[in-house]
């Protein structure tokens, strides 16, 4: 009997009940190979066994050529038992190795276990959806909890007729902090709406409820997770959510109840935004936000979720910071918008990074270079105080700061013209996205939109995301530098980004998000979609390990990188990352644009 605590560890054994891991260990066999053993001929007899690798590389071989390195923790023997089939490969040992050899027979019983058997048939990206949920946070932290067990079912009404004095009352009464408005469309009266639409505007309490409600009323599913309430809270400026059933309002959420149920909430740290009154009041911005992204993680949000509430709330900064400023300076001369773009232009920005910020104004008034010069400089200044550290490249407002024309005829010269430089800035810059400003960016929308016909654009910049090369060795194997690391975000996160941008702008999109790229691309036919499938759970599974990763250097006190020490993974995460890399690899291989 064989000790079971290495096998107990590895897919897809660890799918095992315990009385089917003792039959495993009743059956297996440990076996000692020398370097160059022959274990499976090509096109020879079906193996009898399923073989695990406990130490040592085994190589797959075709015509004396390898195609692939097996590391320990993989298994191989699986297909040709299942299906009785001769072997697509030579297996030979590639040095002296530690095998675990598992019968056909027992192999036959463990299939009839439908989680072990499903290992065969999943696509990598399954199993990696089935890894994240395998790991759920304690109940009173998890964000996937539907909102509605957190809601409150005492709901207030009130006729749009009747005065703020009388609302006003039942929500005293009632200890309640808003009240519903049986209009058409119904609308709510809020705590904020008396304080904002009512005592600061200089009405009496004779004021109509239908003159200062906020309406029509924007609701949700209680079904939702309590992540999407948040997101939907912060994307729409609201304190409280009105639930519904089937179309029907079946109670209430608040700010306070999501703070109440959960530490480090979003919501307090927009509140504190929104209360900022001085520029140089931004401190603790990347104290707070770091905290924040730590309890999201710990809450069982996936980095791709944290990086919506991060950009969310960083668009909120930068909005506050430049309405102080407008403050400062006096009113625009001309309209403009601020415009983000990188990873806070695709909302994916988790932990505070180098700023990616622009500036477009309508036209070269007088006085309009000056004052949004000024206005950039203040605001950027601001940003580095929160935490932002300066954009190594200079791309920032303070730099970038033209009229519209000017922005066009840029868009217009990179996409017509794919010159190296022009594939850069484009490859940054078409990530943008408008954060705040009345101006509306339409006409360089429509250039974005545009390029599509203009094949030599994307098929260059389908080149430029294929130059990022996942770290893998001619044998496909994980390439680590001396420290055993890799760059998880060239290696692994760019080409994924870069791929999802080159079909997304080859389908005509205007989406930003690298997850909604993916979605168009495999809907327009630019990506196969098990392809596009592949490559976003990939996505999602490299940006937790990285936001892992960087949280606990943070914890450390050490700086932030991208770089991940390969032997501090499981060996399913190791496995993952292999299988990741390798897909990342093909899809870079079999992807072109006509």
């Amino acid at each position: 009997m064989v000790p079971i605590d290495f096998i107990r560890n590895c897919p897809p054994f660890d799918r095992l009940t315990e009385s089917e891991l003792q039959i495993v260990a009743q059956d297996a066999k440990r076996i000692e190979v020398g370097k160059g053993t022959r274990l499976l001929a090509r096109d020879g007899s079906p193996s009898r066994f399923m073989y695990l690798i406990e130490s040592g590389t085994v190589s797959l071989s075709r015509d004396g050529e390898v195609r692939r390195l097996l590391e320990e923790g993989e298994i191989f023997g699986y297909s040709v038992l299942v299906r009785n089939e001769s072997p697509a490969f030579d297996v030979v040992a590639d040095e002296a190795s530690v095998l675990y050899r598992v019968s056909d027979k027992v192999c036959q019983q463990l299939i009839q276990n439908a989680d072990f058997a499903a290992f065969f048939l999943q696509g990598l990206a399954e199993r990696l959806r089935n890894a994240a949920q395998q790991t759920a946070p304690p109940p009173e932290r998890n964000l996937a909890t539907p909102v509605k067990q957190i809601m409150s079912r005492d709901l207030l009404f009130v006729e749009p007729e009747s005065t703020v004095q009388e609302a006003a009352q039942r929500m005293k009464k009632a200890h309640a902090s808003s009240i519903l408005v049986t209009a058409t469309p119904q609308g709510i009266l809020t705590d904020r709406d008396l304080r904002n639409k009512v005592l600061a505007q200089g009405l009496g309490p004779e004021a109509l409820v239908r003159d200062v409600m906020s309406a029509p009323l924007k609701t949700l599913d209680s079904d939702v997770p309590v992540y999407a309430a948040l997101i939907h809270m912060l994307e729409e400026d609201l304190h409280h959510l009105p639930l519904v059933e089937e179309g029907e309002l079946v109670g209430i959420v608040t700010h306070t109840d999501l703070i109440r149920h959960h530490a480090r909430n979003p919501l307090y740290l927009l509140g504190w935004i929104e209360n900022l009154e001085q520029v140089d009041a931004v401190g603790r911005y990347a104290q707070e936000s770091m905290a924040m992204v730590e309890s999201l993680f710990q809450g069982g949000l996936d980095a791709a979720q944290i990086g919506q509430i991060v950009s969310s709330l960083n668009d909120e900064l930068v909005t506050r910071l430049l309405k102080l400023a407008e403050e400062k300076l006096g009113k625009p001369p001309t309209p403009y918008a601020w415009i983000v773009f990188g990873s806070e232009g695709r909302l994916e920005q988790m932990l505070l990074t180098d700023q990616d910020n622009a500036l477009v104004y309508l036209e070269e008034v007088s006085g309009a270079k000056e004052y949004f010069a000024t206005l950039s400089e203040t605001v950027i200044n601001g940003l580095i105080h929160a935490g932002f550290p300066p954009c190594p490249g200079g791309y920032m407002a303070t730099n970038w700061h033209q009229p519209l024309v000017e922005w066009q005829a840029r868009f217009e010269r990179w996409v017509r013209r794919p010159e190296p430089q022009a594939l850069m800035e484009a490859s940054i810059f078409f990530d943008f996205r408008a954060v705040h400003g009345t101006l509306s960016l339409e006409p360089l929308e429509e250039i974005i939109t545009s390029a599509k016909h203009e094949h030599l654009f994307t098929g260059h910049l389908l080149r430029a995301a294929q130059e990022f090369v996942p770290p893998l060795t001619f044998f496909r194997r994980i390439r680590q530098d001396k420290q055993g690391a890799i760059d998880i975000k060239a290696g692994g996160i760019a080409p994924i980004v870069g791929l999802a941008r080159a079909c997304a702008l080859a389908a005509g999109s205007r989406e930003r998000s690298t997850l909604e790229r993916l979605t168009i691309a495999a809907q327009s036919g630019t990506m196969s979609k098990q392809g596009a499938d592949n490559l976003a759970e990939i996505f999602r599974f490299l940006l937790n390990i990285r936001l892992r990763y960087q949280l606990r250097s943070a914890r450390r006190g050490e700086p932030l990188t991208n770089n991940i020490v390969v032997s501090d993974l499981t060996s399913l995460e190791r496995r993952h990352l292999k299988e990741a890399l390798l897909v990342i690899r093909e899809m870079q291989d079999g992807i072109t644009l006509a």
